[in-house]
C-alpha cells in the first residue's frame, strides 16, 4: 500500500470503548486495552500517530489531578502516540447539563468545558498534545428543541458563546459535532445557523463525522432539510455523492475536526446513547459511503484544492460490539482505510 503523504496525522478514537456500553449493554473496554489495540495496528509498517480521548471515567477522569495527567501523558507518549482532540463530557449523566437549559444547566455545561480545556492545556504543556480541539454538542435532544426552535437555538448559541470565552482563556478551540440526536445540531442547515449565530469561527468550528453527517442528507429528524428523496435508491451512488457534497459544502468552511467513518444508512442507539448514525466497519458491504471519495467533500474545496483545515484525522466507530472491538484485525482494516484517505487527500 502506498503511504505517500505524511499529513494529516492518523488518530484512533478511544470513546468507542465507552459510548453505548454500560449496565444495559456490553461492558466498557478500558483505555489501556484501546491503546493496546491502537498500537497493535499496522499496515505495511504504517502505524497510528495518536489518539483522541474521551474525558470521562472509566477512561480519563474530567477531574484528573496534574499527577494523573502526567501519568496519562507518559503512558500515551511512551507508546509513541500523541493526543489530539478530546470530548468534553457535557451531558447531564456525566456531570454536565443541557446547553439549552436554565442557568443551572448552562453552568454545569460550562464547568465541564472549563475542565476539559484545562486538561487540554496541561497535556500541551506536558508535550504530548500539539493539535486538536475540545468537542462539544448541545447535550439535549431535538424533541425538546421543537417546542420553540428559535428560542432553543438562541439559548444554545448563548451557551456556546460563553464556552468560547472559556476556551480562549486556555488557548483552545471548540468543535461542535453535528448529529441527528442533538438539538439545534440535528440537520446540516440548523448547524450552519447555530455556528453563524455564535459567529466565533476562530474559536468554535464544526466537527464532521462522515457517518453522522450522511444522515443529514436523508433528513432524519429534519425532513425539511433532506437532500435525498424518502425512498432513495442506494445504488445511485452518483446522486448520493452529489447530495453529500452539497451538505459538506455548507459546513466545510466551519470544519476544524474530521472523523473518517462508514454508515449503512440506518440509525442505532445503544446503552445510554440516543439513536444516531450507525457506524459500520470500513469495508462493510452494506456501507453506503465511498470513504475516500466522500472524505474529499470535507478535505478539498469545490475546486479540488486541499483545504489543510485539520492537522489530524480520526477514525470513529461508536457502538461496535465488543467482539468486533477486541479483534485486532478490525483496527488493521480501520488503519488501512485511514491511510487511503491520507493518500488521496493528504500532503507532505
Amino acid at each position: 500500500m502506498s503511504t505517500k503523504n505524511a499529513s494529516p496525522a492518523l488518530h484512533n478514537a478511544m470513546w468507542p470503548g465507552l459510548v453505548g456500553k454500560g449496565p444495559d449493554s456490553e461492558p466498557p473496554i478500558s483505555l489501556e486495552t484501546m491503546l493496546d489495540l491502537t498500537c497493535g495496528a499496522s499496515v505495511n509498517g504504517v502505524k497510528f500517530d495518536g489518539v483522541d480521548l474521551f474525558l470521562c471515567l472509566p477512561h480519563t477522569d474530567i477531574d484528573s489531578s496534574d499527577d494523573d495527567l502526567k501519568k496519562l501523558a507518559d503512558d500515551i507518549g511512551g507508546r509513541g502516540l500523541r493526543v489530539g482532540s478530546m470530548v468534553a463530557p457535557v451531558w447531564g449523566p456525566t456531570g454536565g447539563g443541557s446547553a439549552m437549559g436554565d442557568d443551572e444547566e448552562q453552568a454545569k455545561f460550562l464547568t465541564q468545558v472549563r475542565k476539559a480545556c484545562r486538561i487540554g492545556k496541561k497535556l500541551k504543556d506536558l508535550g504530548v498534545r500539539k493539535y486538536g480541539v475540545v468537542r462539544i454538542d448541545s447535550a439535549t435532544g431535538p424533541h425538546d428543541w421543537l417546542a420553540d426552535p428559535e428560542a432553543g437555538t438562541r439559548r444554545i448559541a448563548d451557551t456556546f458563546t460563553k464556552a468560547c470565552n472559556i476556551a480562549e482563556e486556555y488557548g483552545e478551540r471548540l468543535a461542535a459535532e453535528g448529529e441527528i440526536c442533538w438539538a439545534g445540531m440535528h440537520s446540516w442547515r440548523q448547524n450552519v445557523k447555530l455556528l453563524e449565530m455564535v459567529g466565533r469561527p476562530d474559536t468554535l468550528g464544526f466537527q464532521a463525522d462522515m457517518a453522522h453527517t450522511m444522515l443529514f442528507t436523508m433528513g432524519y429528524n429534519a425532513p425539511e432539510d433532506a437532500l435525498l428523496p424518502e425512498n432513495f435508491d442506494w445504488n445511485d451512488t452518483v446522486a448520493l455523492g452529489e447530495a453529500y457534497k452539497t451538505m459538506a459544502r455548507a459546513l466545510r468552511p466551519w470544519m476544524i475536526d474530521f472523523h473518517v467513518a462508514q454508515n449503512d444508512g440506518t440509525v442505532k442507539g445503544s446503552g445510554s446513547h440516543d439513536k444516531t448514525g450507525r457506524h459500520c466497519q470500513p469495508f462493510d458491504p452494506n456501507g453506503r459511503l465511498d470513504i475516500v471519495r466522500d472524505s474529499g467533500a470535507w478535505l478539498r474545496d469545490d475546486g479540488g484544492n486541499l483545504t489543510r483545515a485539520v492537522q489530524h484525522i480520526c477514525w470513529d466507530g461508536c457502538m461496535f460490539s465488543n467482539d468486533v472491538m477486541l479483534n485486532q484485525q478490525t483496527w488493521n482494516e480501520v488503519l488501512q482505510a485511514m491511510i487511503s484517505v491520507r493518500d488521496a487527500h493528504g500532503w507532505n
